[in-house]
């Protein structure tokens, strides 16, 4: 079958929105195919800085035909009626109609044939309207070839569309169409400066190559392969180790068509910086790489940059100038840092009395004090130094006024490490300044540091119930304040460093420090609690684990208490995945579902203590026996917090539910008996509910 081939050639795409706007192409081109009824094997779409491209294999050559059936007016309806259904079908008379026979009456119903059009036709259309309606983020509007400006919106002014179709033993046809005065034909360009000629191209594997020859190599991940391993080879050549960064890859590798790696230096007196903003300062201002030395583990006078061109110098006028500039930049930054150093941490705590946190929840030197009186409250619950977590928590976010900061806001936190280690800080409180922020994501490091961690819990927390508060919760897909975040963050300090934290306290603290005060404020612990919950799900799901038993530990009730949570839902999940755990629970669903129906039925709940006396079956007396001797061993196995132990209790329930269920009619003749029996079943339900409710867990 035929393949498509589509390029649609412009000026410099911004890296930034290359690998979208092909997922895009791709997308909307195949999804109209598909609405077409022209089903393809496979399409694949590329994205250099003037180009995106798009390949489409075995698209059929034509259209199916459609045939539909429309109903029409009833059997005597007025000659207005017919004669518009018979326009409509395309039907020269009644005659051509057939009826069919429905409880409302007989209507006429017409066969609609639509015979199916060639796919380049298709084509011709669906890419015309494609490009006039493509989304990008940002567009704009330039003049056409006449005094008058073009009516297209595009990302930067486009100069050519290449679209051909045809099968690959034959030479494929132009899809013909025109978007703004530019016809789509076969001819495309290579690199703008080493080969900038016209190109006539078919299909895609001649296009390619044609453009390899050109010096543009299309596929990004090619190039970034490409840059990745002469970037290496090129640090290891020299003695250096690359530092690699994937962000900056990706974007350098939208910068460029052919891209020639090359090194440059900088001064030695630049290093006395902190690495991280060395990093900073070239990665934001000229897209460059940074290389390490490996037997110091520090960051050498030596940046990677990658060229567009192969230079008739070997690209010593493209390294010269990135050496001036980067050298300007780290001048700036060096500056910085150390004006930086002049002035102490607390004593730009000032300034933050003038800075508003949000307009509900007061200015920054108020939250400043709000997380210094948490800190103080959770250190002896996490093994802290009071005096340290308070100290730590006063300096915290004192960096984030300072000069290197506000131009590197990634490196707030850091820098207030470096600056607390500069000023004689204790290790821990200077630790705590950058750590505090942590864990930002599910694969950042957890703190550990006793001091770090009781600042990390006491900004969260006070974050969540602030927010809270003021009725700004996370909606949909909405989280301004990254809410959802800081409660995962919360959960992994707690779960990761095993601490002992009711959640319930450490909210009605937060919130007891807050100048606003909701209009229920005994709801929100609860809400919260809630909140944290969905989030704990969230955080098993990533892990493969089953979050259903989240709802089944979280259904008793009095659970605020993050770790044991943790710990009970880890006990259940591997005890269900046990013989025993599985018959268990298909036992107590039966049960519960018995329950569920009587229940409803007689308008009443059976849980009432059962008779012994009523008990005629040996199946019923073991049930009952087994069932108080579990009740007692489990419950005191949760009080001691050993929840493995408490489902080998519950264990021991398998075998006389099974025969319970094998052996005994529930809904026995006699009344008495069949509450009685009912009751037992509700027996089975307490029992198990001693460490969850077994009616929350999926199947």
């Amino acid at each position: 079958m035929p393949d498509l081939l589509l390029e649609l050639f412009s000026e410099e795409i911004p890296a930034r929105m290359q690998a979208k706007a092909a997922d895009d192409l791709r997308r909307l081109v195949t999804d109209k195919l598909v609405a077409e009824g022209l089903i393809y094997e496979g399409a694949k779409a590329f994205a250099t800085p003037r180009r995106l491209a798009l390949t489409v294999h075995g698209i059929p050559a034509r259209q199916p035909d459609l045939k539909t059936e429309r109903r029409g007016p009833k059997v005597g309806a007025p000659d207005a009626a017919v004669q518009g259904f018979l326009k409509a079908t395309g039907l020269n008379s009644l005659d051509e109609a057939k009826i069919q026979r429905d409880p409302k009456g007989d209507f006429y119903i017409g066969l609609i044939e639509k015979p199916g059009r060639d796919a380049i036709d298709v084509l011709a259309e669906i890419l015309s309207v494609i490009i006039r309606t493509f989304p990008w983020p940002k567009s704009m509007r330039w003049g056409a070839r006449s005094a008058k400006p073009g009516s297209l919106s595009w990302v930067r002014p486009l100069h050519a569309i290449t679209a051909t179709f045809g099968l690959e033993t034959e030479e494929p046809d132009v899809v013909k169409f025109e978007v703004d005065g530019i016809e789509a034909g076969q001819t495309t360009y290579g690199h703008r400066f080493l080969a900038p000629s016209a190109i006539s191209v078919r299909r895609f594997e001649d296009y390619e190559a044609k453009l390899l020859d050109a010096k543009v190599v299309l596929d990004p991940e090619r190039r970034k392969d490409a840059i990745l391993t002469d970037a290496k080879q090129l640090a290891f050549a020299q003695g250096f180790d690359l530092v690699e960064d994937q962000n900056l890859l990706d974007e350098v590798s939208g910068l460029v068509e052919w891209p020639v790696v090359l090194m440059g230096s900088f001064e030695q007196e630049f290093l006395k910086t902190p690495d991280e903003v060395i990093r900073a300062t070239i990665r934001n201002n000229q897209k460059c790489f940074v290389v390490r030395d490996p037997k110091t583990g520090k960051l050498a006078n030596k940046f990677i940059l990658v060229a567009n061109i192969e230079a008739i110098d070997g690209g010593k006028t493209i390294i010269g100038g990135n050496e001036r500039v980067i050298r300007a930049r780290l001048s700036d930054a060096k500056f910085f840092y150390e004006a930086d150093l002049k002035t102490r941490l607390e004593d730009r705590l000032p300034k933050f009395e003038q800075i508003v946190f949000h307009e509900k929840l007061g200015t920054q030197a108020e939250r400043i004090k709000r997380i210094e009186r948490l800190a103080a409250e959770i250190a002896p619950l996490v093994g802290a130094d009071v005096a340290r977590a308070k100290r730590a928590a006063h300096l915290a976010k004192a960096d984030l006024l300072t000069e290197v900061v506000g131009e590197f806001p990634e490196v707030q936190g850091l820098m207030g490490k470096y600056y607390a280690l500069a000023q004689g800080e204790d290790a821990s409180v200077a630790a705590a300044c950058e750590e505090h922020y942590k864990p930002q994501g599910p694969a950042d490091r957890v703190p550990t540091d006793p001091v770090s961690v009781a600042v990390a819990l006491a900004d969260k927390i006070d974050t969540l119930v602030g927010f809270w508060a003021i009725d700004e919760k996370p909606t949909g897909s909405k989280d301004p304040y990254a809410l959802r975040r800081a409660a995962l963050g919360f959960i992994r300090l707690i779960a990761e460093n095993a601490l002992r934290l009711s959640l319930m306290k450490a909210a009605a603290s937060a919130l007891a420090g807050l100048s606003v005060k909701p209009a229920d404020a005994q709801k929100l612990p609860n809400d919260l609690l809630a909140f944290f919950a969905d989030r704990l799900k969230v955080q098993l799901r990533e892990q493969g684990a089953r979050h259903d038993l989240v709802d089944a530990v979280f259904a008793l009730g009095g659970q605020d208490d993050l770790l044991m949570i943790v710990r009970r839902v880890e006990a259940l999940g591997k005890f269900l995945e046990s013989d025993d755990g599985k018959n268990l629970l298909a036992g107590t669903k039966r049960a519960s579902n018995i329950l569920s129906i009587e229940e409803k039925k007689d308008k009443r709940a059976f849980d009432g203590a059962p008779d012994a006396a009523l008990y005629s079956l040996e199946e019923e007396k073991a049930l009952a026996k087994a069932i108080g001797e579990v009740k007692a061993e489990a419950s005191a196995a949760v009080a001691k917090e050993d929840f493995a132990a408490a489902m080998r209790a519950l264990a021991k329930l398998r075998s006389p539910v099974d025969a319970f269920f094998e052996k005994v009619r529930v809904n026995d003749d006699d009344a008495k008996v069949r509450e009685n029996r009912l009751k037992l079943l509700n027996e089975i339900r307490s029992a198990t509910r001693a460490v969850a409710d077994f009616s929350k867990i999926q199947d």
